[in-house]
Order: C-alpha cells, then sequence, then structure tokens
C-alpha cells in the first residue's frame, strides 16, 4: 500500500523531466510517421538539397518556435511590467541581466527539446541526409563513371537515393555512397546528443554551484513554487467563476445551479445587442479594466427591466 505513494512522491516536483521525456517520446513517433508518410527524395540535381534540408530544418524551426509558445514564462517575460522589484533593482544592471539570462537560458532549454530531437533522429535515420547530399560525393573514388562530364555525374549522384533509379553498373558505387553518408549522418546524430547531453549537465552544475540555497532549501523553494502555482490557478478558476456569476446574475436574474428559482429577468433588445459583437480589453481607470461586454454592461447599467415569475403563468410578465 506504500509503494504507490512512495512513487508518488518520487515524481513530484519532477515535473519538468516528465514533461520533457513525454515531449521527447511524441516527437520521436512523430518523426517516424512524417518520414514514413510525406518523405519521398526528388533525386534530382539542386533539389535533393533544399528537399532534405527543408525536412531537417522546417519541421525543427516549427517544433522551437511552439516550444516558445507554450511555455508560460514567455509569455511572463514578453508581458511583463515593471515590477516593484524591478524598479528596485533597476540601479543594479547586472543582477537584473543575470535574471534576465537565466529566464531566458530556462525558457530557451524548454523549447529545444523538440527540436533537438528531431534533429537527433532525423540524423540517426539517415534518409534526409542521404537525399540533401548525395550529389556532392566525390564518386570518382569508388571508381565508378570516370569519363563522365561533372554535370552528368551531378546527375548520377543525385539519383543514389532512389535505388530503381541507378544503373545496373553503378549498383555497388551507389550502395558504398549511401554507406558513406549513412555513417556520417549516424554520427552527426550521436555527436548531436553527446553535446546536449553534456550542455545540459554543466547546466545544472553551474546553476547548482550559483545557487544561494542549499540542497534541501532548493527542494524546498521548488515545492512551495510548484503549489503555490497550483493553489493559485484554482483560486483563480474560483473566482473569475464567482466575479462572473455575479454579471450572469444581473443579466438573467439567475445562475446556473440555483435553487427554487422565483423569477427570471427579460433582457431587452438593446441590452443583447450591448454584450454581443467583439470586444477588446478595455481600460475604464488607472487600475480597473472591463473584460467582456457583459463586464461592460453589468458596471454602467442598473439591472432594471421585465422579470418573469416562473411559479405562475407564464404568459405573465411583470415590470420592475
Amino acid at each position: 500500500m506504500t509503494f504507490l505513494p512512495k512513487w508518488l512522491t518520487f515524481l513530484k516536483g519532477k515535473e519538468v523531466v516528465i514533461a520533457n521525456a513525454i515531449i521527447a517520446i511524441l516527437t520521436i513517433g512523430g518523426q517516424q510517421l512524417f518520414s514514413f508518410f510525406t518523405f519521398s527524395c526528388p533525386c534530382h540535381v539542386g533539389q535533393n538539397l533544399i528537399y532534405g534540408l527543408a525536412f531537417l530544418g522546417v519541421p525543427a524551426l516549427i517544433l522551437l518556435i511552439v516550444g516558445y509558445a507554450l511555455n508560460n514564462q514567455t509569455w511572463r517575460l514578453v508581458m511583463g511590467k515593471s515590477s516593484h522589484f524591478e524598479r528596485e533593482m533597476s540601479s543594479n544592471w547586472l543582477l537584473k541581466c543575470k535574471l534576465l539570462c537565466f529566464v531566458l537560458c530556462s525558457i530557451t532549454g524548454r523549447a529545444l527539446v523538440a527540436p533537438v530531437t528531431w534533429l537527433a533522429v532525423t540524423l540517426i535515420n539517415g534518409s534526409y541526409y542521404i537525399c540533401a547530399v548525395s550529389e556532392y560525393i566525390p564518386v570518382h573514388y569508388y571508381g565508378a563513371a570516370p569519363n563522365v562530364t561533372a554535370a552528368e555525374r551531378s546527375r548520377i549522384l543525385a539519383t543514389f537515393p532512389c535505388r530503381q533509379l541507378v544503373p545496373p553498373e553503378l549498383a555497388r558505387a551507389r550502395d558504398e555512397v549511401i554507406l558513406l553518408l549513412r555513417y556520417q549522418s549516424q554520427v552527426a546524430g550521436w555527436l548531436l546528443i553527446a553535446v546536449v547531453v553534456i550542455t545540459v549537465f554543466l547546466s545544472y552544475c553551474l546553476a547548482s554551484c550559483f545557487s544561494p540555497l542549499s540542497f534541501l532549501h532548493f527542494r524546498y523553494w521548488n515545492s512551495y513554487v510548484h503549489n503555490e502555482q497550483e493553489l493559485f490557478d484554482e483560486a483563480t478558476e474560483q473566482h473569475s467563476r464567482l466575479y462572473a456569476m455575479q454579471n450572469v446574475r444581473k443579466f438573467f436574474g439567475f445562475v446556473p445551479g440555483s435553487e427554487n428559482v422565483k423569477e427570471i429577468r427579460i433582457p431587452s433588445l438593446r441590452e443583447w445587442q450591448a454584450i454581443s459583437g467583439l470586444a477588446f480589453l478595455k481600460r475604464v481607470d488607472k487600475e480597473h479594466y472591463d473584460y467582456s461586454l457583459l463586464h461592460d454592461w453589468a458596471l454602467k447599467e442598473r439591472a432594471s427591466g421585465k422579470y418573469l415569475r416562473i411559479d405562475e403563468d407564464p404568459g405573465i410578465i411583470t415590470q420592475l
């Protein structure tokens, strides 16, 4: 009975590691499906390089942008205003730069998980790299097609990723070239993984060395931040629901879930028009905003108008 709670305790505080692992696994699966269903080397001079690099780089770039966009810290950094703490340390540019660098490194590290995984898996697979650089291999080292022009040699090399297009007399040279390119691609993939692992390890070591907290104090701080954010989200949900409930009650005369509702309010055509349509967040004064059209209506208008008592004949409408 105590085995599960121990594992839950062990996993608590490691949400970042678990999330990164899930992202990496999903990226690997997506890359395999993407390669199987969409990748087909054109085997044509001048097109192989563009096609291969596009499949290598464009998905990685998209995953990087998505990683930035899905990180709450990105929007906290972009939308953050000058707080009291920032105004106090405005004179200490070194401290401000350290804080900014730490946040940017943290955001970038999370955002790089998916694109680095994509690049590493595609390089280890080798198909994209083979397609991209096949026409630039010095094939004369293999004794193949020695008496052809450079343009013809490039055309022949461009067909190497497509076995069915290679002449039978060049099949052996083609296999040797493909093996060489796959070797280069896989070595590059493993080197990328090694560099990333070493960089992450050294980054954690440096962050721990320069941290003002001890190991147990850091664990406590990490747990506090996690619990604070969790409680803040719950309070935000409940607070916004209660606040919205007041405006909805003012407009309709009741809120969903109410028991023993005696009457409901009948909004007028002008009121329906007032809360319909599109609206931006509007500043009311120096400290307050209107969040929606209904919010704006509830702050400005009195809840007068027609009410319908539901415990009587529905045709009887009372004017209050």
